[in-house]
């Protein structure tokens, strides 16, 4: 068997976990192609809640403002009675935002615009994805993997040292290593579609038939775009017409209005909701990655999210192990994601039980400030403490301050993200660490911060993405 790699890593799926494990490697002059059977970008807006952790993993790959900028807030929720009166609401409790946590509220930005912010950032890196490049199959030994790519000037067979399946809820790496994929269909089919609409103003989510799911419907204006994304629950078996007309006729049924007119549809999907976690996350050179792992009903906006996180995650430990660190490392990608995603499906499954009711409302929860590896073999807690920030947290945020304690613009996770280290690798320090800044010399207190660049030992205190 040859050794002759035409790349260190093969990411099968460019979707949003593809496109993060891609620009991640590629600031970290790791090699990969980056493949996808599609012929063209993913067009909807599926996945266009943005967490305020996942906005910290975009500030560090150098998108955030781009996304910010494409995007919005969420609006309030008007839901209508059947008589035709309304109440407005926020979705979203209000925190104002702290030193410790500077994004504290979700975005919106539709998931073909964060998608095509990425690619543009790859481009940046001088990378592109391959489009209308199909995984046909693939072997591995101690060494690497040979896979087979159908391309659209032929059949090509490559050497990697890594595959990486980011490949979707249907993922065909799954499938070839046979991974076990248990769940449950959640015994909910439901609509969701991209379209121009009028008759609505803009400035609300509306929702009609809350807590009725034969009548249930909404139309949500996408924020960044003039389109609506209408969503709704359908019955379980029977064809259902995506087009503009047969749209318009289920708004109509619905909401009992004859003003609302369904002009185009740009993109539409019916589906069934389903909860299923992969029994495991590597097998040798093989991970999976994002929904080719986990796959989540969408209620919450949990689902790009964590395949978001599981990306950025594993492609620090893949640089690390690229430069010398133990292959170990790699294992804790599947201990600390796993956990993960589980208490993820738990979350979107007991939303959409309470969206059933009627209940939209969202708490921290959603957020995923709070994810942490405790239990993970990184994070090594010397001395012991307790009560106080400890290994395998999320480190906290920190506004960084000039000897002359004048704030100078710069942040504690933006000087260690600067400095290519984890944003959560920390631990409580008394003595002060110089740091460079753009604007002045600044001192980073309180905190000291593990360089990922470096194989791992047993005396980093602590570490986590």
């Amino acid at each position: 068997m040859t050794d002759d790699f035409v790349a260190d890593v093969l990411i099968c799926g460019a979707g949003a976990a593809g496109l993060t494990l891609a620009i991640d490697l590629a600031r970290r002059d790791i090699s990969f192609r980056l493949i996808e059977k599609l012929d063209d970008p993913f067009r909807g807006s599926r996945g266009k809640g943005i967490q305020p952790r996942t906005q910290e993993v975009f500030e560090d790959l150098g998108i955030l403002d781009r996304v910010v900028a494409a995007g919005g807030f969420y609006p309030k929720q008007r839901h209508y009675e059947d008589d035709g009166s309304f109440t407005d609401t926020d979705m979203v409790k209000a925190e104002p935002a702290t030193p410790a946590e500077p994004y504290h509220l979700p975005l919106m930005v539709p998931q073909f615009l964060t998608e095509r912010i990425m690619r543009e950032r790859l481009a940046e890196l001088g990378q592109v994805p391959k489009f209308g490049c199909e995984l046909l199959g693939f072997t591995q030994d101690g060494d690497g993997v040979t896979a087979r790519i159908a391309t659209k000037i032929g059949e090509e067979s490559i050497r990697v040292r890594w595959l990486i399946g980011t490949d979707g809820g249907r993922s065909f790496v799954r499938s070839a290593l046979k991974i076990g994929f248990p769940g449950k269909t959640l015994g909910v089919r439901a609509i969701v579609a991209d379209v121009s609409l009028s008759g609505l103003s803009r400035d609300v989510w509306h929702r009609f038939g809350e807590g009725d799911m034969q009548r249930q419907i909404s139309a949500c204006p996408l924020a960044g775009t003039d389109l609506f994304q209408l969503q709704g629950p359908i019955p379980l078996e029977g064809d259902i017409d995506l087009s503009a007309e047969g749209l318009t006729a289920l708004l109509r049924e619905r909401t009992g209005r004859d003003d609302l007119f369904v002009h185009s549809v740009s993109w539409a999907s019916a589906f069934h909701m389903n909860a299923r976690l992969a029994d495991r996350y590597r097998v040798g050179r093989v991970f999976l990655v994002g929904d080719a792992a986990h796959t989540h009903p969408p209620t919450g906006g949990q689902g790009l999210n964590t395949s978001v996180q599981d990306a950025y995650n594993l492609a620090w430990k893949l640089g690390a192990v690229m430069r010398g660190a133990a292959d170990s490392l790699l294992d804790t990608y599947e201990a600390e994601r796993r956990p993960v995603a589980q208490t993820m499906l738990g979350l979107a499954t007991g939303l959409l039980d309470a969206m059933k009711r009627g209940d939209m409302r969202r708490g921290r929860d959603t957020h995923q400030l709070d994810i942490g590896y405790p239990a993970s073999s990184l994070a090594f807690e010397a001395p012991e403490r307790h009560g106080v920030l400890l290994a395998g947290d999320r480190a906290p945020d920190a506004q960084v301050q000039a000897p002359q304690a004048s704030l100078i613009g710069c942040s504690m996770c933006s000087r260690a993200r600067t400095g290519r280290c984890s944003p959560t690798a920390v631990r409580p320090r008394r003595r002060g660490q110089d740091c460079t800044s753009t604007r002045s010399a600044c001192t980073a207190i309180s905190l000291t911060i593990s360089d990922i660049s470096r194989p791992p030992t047993a005396s980093w205190p602590v570490i986590g993405c």
